[in-house]
This record gives structure tokens, C-alpha cells and sequence, in this order.
């Protein structure tokens, strides 16, 4: 799993991987009440807005963590979208990417370097 500055996070099988929001980023939103997921089969950049959570504080973007195409988003978060809060990084997933450039997870943060980045 990788990290990015914005809090999301992408755990890559092969050319497709999941993208979600980390521990620390559900925390910081609170209750989230409502998920925008983005279109499959739409072309993001990474950095680019892919989704938006919405919570009882506010409103937020998820940046795609990399670049390529939606191929799923999590069904479940229409009708639950605090599965955010309860599961972050598992049942709380967004959507699945497929990588047009693998090698841009080079770049993002591994697990200490994130957790470096929040605790300080």
C-alpha cells in the first residue's frame, strides 16, 4: 500500500489497483454522510479529483493517486457511505483504477514515511 500527501491511499495488484481514504483522513472528515464516486470508464490524471466525501463537517475531494482509468467504484457506498468511517482501508474502499504509468507509485509514500508525515 501507498500513501499520498492528501491522505488516500492505493494498493496495486498487477495494472489495477484500489483507491481509498486513509485512517487519518476519515478521522480528520467525521461522519461521512454522502460519496460522489467518479464514472467508470473515466481517464483521470494523478492529482486530479476523482470523488468527493461528504461528512456532517464538510466536503472533500479524493485525488486519484495515479494516473488511469476507472474500471469500479464501490457499490456498497451508496447505500452506506460510513463504511468510509468503519472500514477506511478495506470495505470502505472507493473505486479501482486501471494504471496507465505503474511506476507513478514510485513516487508516494510508503507506510512510515506517512505516518512520519501525520503524527509530526
Amino acid at each position: 500500500m501507498k500513501y499520498t500527501d492528501s491522505h488516500e491511499w492505493i494498493e496495486q495488484s498487477e495494472h489495477v489497483a484500489t483507491v481509498g481514504v486513509t485512517e487519518f483522513a476519515q478521522k480528520e472528515l467525521g461522519d461521512i454522510v454522502y460519496v460522489e464516486l467518479p464514472k467508470v470508464g473515466k481517464t483521470l490524471r494523478a492529482g486530479e479529483a476523482a470523488a468527493v466525501l461528504e461528512s456532517t463537517k464538510a466536503a472533500a475531494d479524493v485525488y486519484a493517486p495515479a494516473s488511469g482509468t476507472i474500471l469500479e467504484v464501490n457499490p456498497a457506498l451508496a447505500q452506506t457511505p460510513e463504511l468510509v468511517n468503519q472500514s477506511p482501508e478495506a470495505q470502505g474502499w472507493l473505486f479501482k483504477i486501471k494504471l496507465s504509468n505503474p511506476l507513478e507509485l514510485d513516487k508516494l509514500l510508503d507506510l512510515n514515511a506517512y505516518r512520519n508525515k501525520v503524527t509530526h
